[in-house]
């Protein structure tokens, strides 16, 4: 790999997300994603991209995928969000058209997730302001949780800008330079953002509590950890 290239500036910003039957929420995730994704388009700007990672899908995942405007997909056979995360980013950097790796952002969501109109746009901002990691909050789907439940949620999280405290792959930015330096994402099938936060320079990572994204508060999750799990033992 080359030398890092001086400057911030982005040539292209692709988000990533791993797909696992899906087929309940998956439209309303790949919605959200072409609403901020023509947000930040402008003219001479930086290329963005969407990439769904279809890992071991039986239901209509993979069609929701086809239908959708502007989403490139990768068929993987993981059942392993660490894998599949991995598979996605390794597509992208195999396929961009960025001068260096420095100039490639690699953004994170999750299927069950909908980002903001902004979202895209506020990591453009952060990285050609020199961010090299974003590390964004999370908030439940109110539509999964019983008024009581949201209301508890919403009176133990701060919901401004006074940072995260956990990591969510539903909701990370990262320049694919700082990715490869720090090993990507390990193929395991749960925490495997956690794992790849720890391995970058702290003094690199930004957290932006300002920018949420809504992810669903089920109980049921595709593993035994992660955020499902969270929701289930705290609410």
């Amino acid at each position: 790999m080359h030398p890092r290239e001086s400057g911030s500036a982005i040539d292209e910003l692709v988000v990533v997300v791993p797909v696992n039957d899906e087929e309940a929420l998956l439209a309303e995730c790949l919605d959200a994603l072409r609403v901020a994704t023509t947000a930040a388009a402008t003219p001479g700007g930086p290329v963005v991209r969407i990439v769904a990672v279809l890992d071991n899908c039986v239901d209509r995942s993979a069609a929701i995928a086809a239908e959708s405007p502007g989403v490139e997909t990768v068929v993987v056979a993981h059942r392993n969000v660490g894998a599949a995360r991995a598979d996605g980013v390794a597509h992208a950097m195999r396929t961009s058209g960025a001068r260096h790796p420095s100039r490639l952002w690699i953004a994170n969501t999750d299927a069950d997730s909908r980002v903001p109109a902004d979202w895209v746009t506020h990591q453009l901002e952060l990285a050609a302001s020199g961010t090299t990691v974003m590390l964004g909050s999370v908030t439940p789907d109110p539509r999964d949780l019983t008024p009581f439940q949201y209301a508890a949620w919403r009176q133990r999280h701060d919901t401004d800008d006074s940072g995260v405290a956990r990591v969510h792959g539903a909701n990370l930015g990262i320049r694919a330079d700082a990715y490869l330096a720090a090993g990507g994402f390990p193929s395991l099938p749960e925490h495997e953002d956690v794992l790849l936060a720890k391995r970058v320079d702290a003094a690199a990572v930004v957290t932006a509590g300002c920018c949420h994204v809504v992810t669903s508060a089920r109980t049921d999750g595709r593993t035994p950890g992660g955020y499902s799990a969270y929701v289930r033992e705290n609410y």
